[in-house]
């Protein structure tokens, strides 16, 4: 499913336009990214949780050449999913 699917099912799910689903789906994305950007767990009772977490820096391989590299540290957004989606898919 791309986001253009997912924009028409919330329309006819909540029964609104596709621009103002679109737009609600817009303002949803930038608001888990915000929270995430502060740092803030953003979570969905039943459907999953949204977290930050902390990747060390390591030493990788250049596959090519086999040459060894640095890889910076960083923070990873991550996906938890909730047990209603878990049993959902099962």
């Amino acid at each position: 499913m791309n986001k253009n699917e997912l924009i028409e099912q919330i329309a006819v799910a909540a029964d609104i336009s596709k621009s103002k689903a679109g737009l609600a789906l817009d303002a949803f994305v930038e608001a888990v990214t915000n929270s995430l950007k502060k740092g803030e767990d953003v979570s969905l009772i039943g459907f999953g949780t949204f977290t930050v977490a902390e990747r060390a820096a390591r030493t990788g391989r250049n596959p090519q050449t086999g040459a060894p590299l640095e890889i910076a540290a960083c923070k990873q957004p991550k996906f938890r999913a909730g047990k209603t989606l878990k049993d959902a898919v099962n």
